[in-house]
């Protein structure tokens, strides 16, 4: 009983970080729309990247409570975001490679 007390009293966000954390994604939206207006060459998509990591950490911190579970929980999410990064880098190596013969 004791420990479900525990948990719900570090779960209760007020409602302020809540309303910051969208404000923070508008934001971020707003800057994922400009930067893809802007021509930076090859780092249009590696910053397009990086603006959506900080809005999922934003997402799985605050709305998602992750910053609160488990050890075992937090090691799972970290090893599938592990495999996407993978993915993403096998991803973006072979389509550089291919643009070198599509040209």
């Amino acid at each position: 009983m004791e420990k479900q007390e525990t948990q719900a009293e570090h779960t209760s966000h007020s409602y302020s970080i809540y309303v910051l954390v969208w404000l923070g994604l508008l934001t971020l939206t707003a800057l994922t729309t400009v930067v893809a207006g802007i021509n930076f060459g090859a780092l249009t998509i590696a910053i397009a990247l990086l603006i959506a990591s900080t809005k999922s950490y934003l997402v799985l911190t605050v709305f998602m409570h992750l910053r609160i579970e488990q050890r075992a929980f937090k090691i799972f999410v970290f090893v599938a975001m592990f495999f996407l990064i993978i993915s993403f880098v096998l991803l973006f190596s072979d389509y550089s490679f291919l643009q070198g013969f599509i040209k």
